[in-house]
């Protein structure tokens, strides 16, 4: 252990041994690590002395560099950020926060660039901490640098703590646009802040939902609410509002019409009726609603009608939310679809009925009429089961295995 002061290269290997089950290897280790690791030497080896920290006796590591960077120039911890492990940024952007080497501008920026979600949500929070609650306290730009940033972020949590920060900072008007994002976690936040500027969340998405053009729409766009305040108003508002939302249902946007059904769902006033038309719809996203909107009560539907739209004329996204409506209802008619599916040429759909026929169970009202159908639907699947399974399956429909 004594080389490794006089060769550097060395020095991974200790720190490895400092966390060795055995107590005077890990404790000459540890001397040694005490004895050499300096702030450049630490930069070096950070990403082993922290994954070795996950062990049962690496702490020691983890604490050691903790005290070595926080005592060196802010350059050797800035050379962290970029490192392309994800557990090092966190350790170096955090170490950074609680030394203040970072301005709420870089921290906001850090926010917004980083791709991941913990380095996001640390910084985002020191930058609004740092900007705290009064702009007198920075200057105007640096404000707005820091709000602009936020604002402008793909991952919901950091925009969502830039609509946050625009109530301490003052600013509670630009959160509207916000009511309408597509997260609903900004959307939440928004309402929290226009909220205290005494604005009632649910009657602007009222408003938005009932005009016949979106608010600043250019020319040649789609008449109609943005997507966001479909879904919005059916978060805040109640169960009256559902008769805003009905008409959607029909609305030549798809991204309205899913967030309409989506928002129906929300306020608990599904009409099976009014959504069965939207499982033929072009837009997959549209029919992936519908499907989780009638879902609970899949055993009402048709399942002619469903079975037929199962089939190869359909799109791809009609067939597949078809029989998975099918395939909750039970009884008879899934098992029926199922085998039918068993040699699709869609990959997915002939493995959701392989499943669907191996968990199959006959249900209690089966008549005996149609036990001879599931005695011949059970062999043409026989390749699903053991024997075993297979007998017990048809002895369950009332025939001889």
């Amino acid at each position: 252990m004594s080389r490794a002061v006089r060769y550097p290269r060395l020095l991974p290997l200790v720190v490895v041994r400092s966390a060795d089950w055995a107590g005077p290897v890990r404790e000459a280790a540890r001397q040694v690590l005490h004895e050499t690791l300096d702030a450049d030497s630490a930069v070096r080896v950070a990403p082993l002395l922290l994954r070795v920290g996950r062990r049962e006796r690496g702490a020691f590591g983890t604490e050691l560099l903790g005290r070595v960077l926080r005592g060196a120039p802010g350059e050797h911890v800035t050379l962290l950020f970029a490192d392309h492990d994800r557990n090092v940024r966190r350790f170096a952007y955090r170490l950074a926060v609680d030394g203040g080497l970072l301005g709420p501008a870089e921290l906001a920026r850090a926010a917004v660039g980083d791709p991941d979600s913990v380095v996001q949500d640390v910084c985002a929070t020191a930058a609004l901490s740092a900007l705290g609650g009064e702009e007198g306290a920075y200057e105007k730009d640096v404000y707005e640098e820091v709000l602009s940033a936020l604002l402008s972020a793909r991952n919901p949590r950091t925009r969502s703590a830039g609509v946050t920060g625009l109530r301490r900072a003052g600013r509670p008007e630009r959160a509207e646009p916000y009511l309408t994002d597509g997260s609903g976690l900004v959307r939440a936040c928004a309402r929290y802040v226009v909220r205290q500027h005494g604005v009632d969340p649910a009657d602007w998405y009222r408003r938005r939902c009932a005009t016949a053009d979106t608010p600043g729409a250019t020319a040649g766009a789609t008449p109609g609410p943005p997507p966001g305040a479909v879904i919005g108003l059916a978060e805040c508002g109640d169960r009256a509002d559902a008769e805003l939302l009905r008409p959607l249902l029909t609305h030549p946007d798809a991204r309205v019409r899913a967030r309409a059904v989506a928002g129906l769902r929300t306020l608990d006033c599904v009409d099976p009726r009014r959504i069965r038309p939207l499982l033929d719809d072009p837009s997959a996203h549209v029919v992936r609603e519908a499907v989780t909107a009638l879902l609970p009560g899949a055993a009402d539907l048709p399942s002619d009608w469903l079975a037929e739209r199962t089939g190869p004329g359909h799109p791809r996204h009609v067939r597949l939310g078809a029989f998975r409506l099918l395939d909750a209802s039970g009884g008879i008619a899934a098992l029926r679809a199922a085998v039918a599916l068993l040699e699709d040429q869609e990959v997915k759909l002939r493995t959701w009925a392989g499943q669907s026929v191996q968990r199959w169970h006959p249900s209690p009202d089966l008549w005996g009429g149609d036990c001879e159908e599931v005695g011949e639907l059970l062999d043409r699947s026989r390749h699903l089961f053991s024997d075993y399974v297979l007998s017990r399956r048809k002895w369950e429909a009332g025939l001889r295995g």
